[in-house]
């Protein structure tokens, strides 16, 4: 898996465990184009291609549009792509972790650019609360549908 930017002027770990398997979290969080069904700070997601690395796909986040490439995908382990907007450069990862009959979600994120070096402070809290946001939304999708 390519790591996170641990020297990015923005970087984030967050973790939540989910009442559900890994495969159906695993289902939920690689179902791309439906991410704008669960995740309300997505508007639109579109992946034309098989889920593998390399393939990529395009969303708007935030008023945000966004090109991304998938770099890993291990089915239940591991899912991660790279980002590209307003000049900025993400580094995005989840992993799964079987935890008895839960499944523990860990989400890393790197940003840097411009903008992120400029805006800092302000980027690190942002990206924090999204990330909390969307693993609380990826468990309530999980555990009630």
């Amino acid at each position: 898996m390519k790591s996170i930017n641990y020297n990015a002027p923005v970087k984030c770990s967050k973790s939540i465990l989910i009442n559900a398997t890994t495969e159906k979290v695993w289902s939920v969080l690689t179902d791309i184009n439906s991410w704008a069904d669960w995740q309300n700070d997505i508007s639109k997601s579109v992946m034309k291609t098989e889920l593998s690395p390399g393939a990529t796909f395009s969303w708007r986040s935030e008023g945000a549009n966004i090109k991304s490439t998938l770099h890993t995908v291990v089915p239940y382990i591991h899912f991660g792509w790279t980002g590209r907007t307003f000049g900025m450069f993400a580094i995005h990862n989840w992993t799964l972790a079987k935890k008895n009959q839960q499944t523990e979600v860990t989400v890393d994120e790197s940003m840097e650019g411009f903008l992120a070096g400029l805006f800092k402070k302000s980027f690190n809290k942002n990206l924090e609360k999204g990330m909390i946001k969307w693993l609380e939304l990826l468990r309530k999708q999980c555990e009630h549908n």
